[in-house]
Formats: C-alpha cells, sequence, structure tokens
C-alpha cells in the first residue's frame, strides 16, 4: 500500500499513473482488422469489423479509460458486440462491467463463470477473493468449443484443459492466423500455474501442443502479457515447459519439495531464468501431486 505522502508526491511529479496510461495506451497491428492493445500490462486482442468490435480479455484494473481510448482510435464509432475471457483472473477481466453496461456479452468456458461467480481462496495471498459482481459474468459459456463471424473473419474457440486455470480457452483468428493464448503463453512473467483451480505443467504442455497442431509456420500467438510470438518462439516455450515437466515429475516422485528442487538445480540450464523461481517450483510441484495419476507407474 502506497502512503499518502508517496500518493501525493507521486502525483505531483506526474509519474505515479502516467506509466500504466501510457502502456495501456499502446498498440500493435497485425492486419487491417486486428489490433493488440496493452491494457494496463495485459494484451487486448481487439478485432474490427466497421463499427462492430470483438476483444479477447478486458484488461488489467485501472486500465479502462485508456482501453476505450485506444478502442475509438480503431474504430471512432465503434461498439464492442462481444468479449472474451480467457480466463477468470483480474488482470484479464478487470474491465468487463464497462462493456456489458453498454450491451456487449461475454463469453467464456463454464469454469470461469463458475469461479467469477463465487468467493474463492487464494492461497499464494492467504486471502478471500470475493465473487465479482453480476455485471462482470459471463453471458455466454460452452465447456469444449463453438464457433463464429465477425465481419469476413472466421473466429473459431475452444478449451485448454488445466493449462493455467481450469477454463483457459484460445480464440483463433483464421483469415488473420493469428490465435490469442491467454496466459497458457508467457513470454516474459514466470509462467504461471493456478494449481489451486487445476492448472498444472502437463496441462499447459498438453494446451501448447493443441494450439500448435491447429497453427502453421506463419501463425502468430497472442499471450495474455508480453510480445506477439511466432509459432518457433512458441513452440520454444513449449519445449521448455516438456523439459521442466520431466524434470518435476522426476523429482515429486523421488519426494522432493520445492525447496529440494530449488537446490538440486530443476530449473538450472533452461533457456531462460525465472524471477521467483521458488513459487513456480511451489505451484508445479503442489499441481502434480494433484495429478499423481499421470506421474508413472511407481506413484501409488
Amino acid at each position: 500500500m502506497l502512503s499518502r505522502r508517496e500518493i501525493l508526491q507521486g502525483a505531483a511529479a506526474g509519474a505515479l499513473f502516467a506509466p500504466r496510461l501510457l502502456q495501456a495506451q499502446t498498440a500493435n497491428k497485425l492486419t487491417a482488422n486486428l489490433t493488440v492493445v496493452n491494457a494496463g500490462g495485459t494484451n487486448v486482442v481487439v478485432c474490427a469489423a466497421g463499427d462492430s468490435l470483438t476483444l479477447v480479455d478486458s484488461g488489467a484494473a485501472g486500465s479502462g479509460d485508456a482501453l476505450v481510448a485506444a478502442l475509438k482510435g480503431i474504430a471512432a464509432n465503434g461498439k464492442v458486440q462481444t468479449l472474451f475471457n480467457t480466463h477468470y483472473h483480474l488482470d484479464q477481466t478487470a474491465n468487463n462491467e464497462r462493456f456489458t453496461s453498454q450491451g456487449a456479452k461475454i463469453v467464456a468456458h463454464a469454469r470461469t463463470q463458475e469461479w467469477m461467480a463465487t468467493d474463492y481462496w487464494m492461497p499464494a495471498e492467504q486471502r478471500w477473493m470475493k465473487a465479482r459482481p453480476k455485471a462482470a459474468l459471463p453471458t455466454e459459456t460452452f465447456r469444449e468449443k463453438g464457433s463464429m463471424k465477425v465481419g469476413n473473419e472466421q473466429v473459431d474457440y475452444g478449451y485448454l484443459l488445466m493449462a493455467h486455470t481450469s477454463g483457459d480457452i484460445y480464440v483463433h483468428f483464421k483469415n488473420a492466423n493469428v490465435i490469442a493464448v491467454g496466459d497458457v503463453a508467457s513470454p516474459e512473467r514466470d509462467p504461471e500455474l493456478d494449481w489451486f483451480a487445476g492448472g498444472w505443467v502437463g496441462g499447459r504442455v498438453d494446451a501448447m501442443d493443441l494450439l500448435l497442431a491447429i497453427s502453421n509456420d506463419q501463425t502468430r500467438f497472442v499471450p495474455g502479457a508480453g510480445p506477439v510470438l511466432t509459432k518457433a518462439q512458441f513452440k520454444a516455450e513449449r519445449d521448455m515447459m516438456e523439459e521442466v515437466r520431466q524434470r518435476i515429475f522426476d523429482r515429486v516422485r523421488a519426494g522432493e519439495g520445492p525447496q529440494d528442487m530449488l537446490e538440486g538445480g530443476a530449473l538450472d540450464g533452461l533457456p531462460r531464468k525465472w524471477k521467483d523461481p521458488y513459487r513456480f517450483l511451489y505451484s508445479a510441484a503442489k499441481g502434480a501431486w494433484g495429478y499423481q495419476d499421470k506421474l508413472g507407474e511407481n506413484v501409488v
């Protein structure tokens, strides 16, 4: 928490809120109709068909005004008709109410709606997260896959089982050859495994394999945060996660905890460094035990 003095000093310097505002206004045009907007550190994919807009995710808390301004820059009279939520986390869903109040429908996996509609415990922060207001909840849910048309753009979407949470989805803009994958890819942040919601490293690898199977060499992948990825870059992250999966499984079977794994070099020699390796290994270990039947024949 910032003190009152820190808030006043930051406001006086004009620097406290300016970085987030500027960040939320950053836009990356992928095609004539498809743009990625950075909304408070979270990627929002915008598909424009005339004045009709379709979004993938709604951005982080505090980014609403700047996101709406960015949408006006894309289509001055544009109105959001459909909003996809790739999962339930607040970084991706903070501005949901802003768009449902204007008539937008929210499409998400049924499990995402369940998590958003219920108070739930956050073990990493030792606190309860209150259920979201009704206006923030998905209005249309599915369990496996679906499709729709946005102007001339074919949009397919589907479930990514236990990849990051228990309700992750992808949104595939087929004509543009772009797939929004939410936090199933994480090129800059530590890969997050929401083990309390069912996410685990094996599910993440399986989901990435599914996404690779529906893509081609020219496909671009939009993660929940960070730069747009080529297929080669996405596959490189997948291969790294598969290496992590194998190492984690061996150590969990041997009875190691996250500190043992860290000290034993479970993440050494990989093509990236973790900002908080202990937290990642803790989540990976907890998630692996949740799927102990997949760890190997020697696990009873």
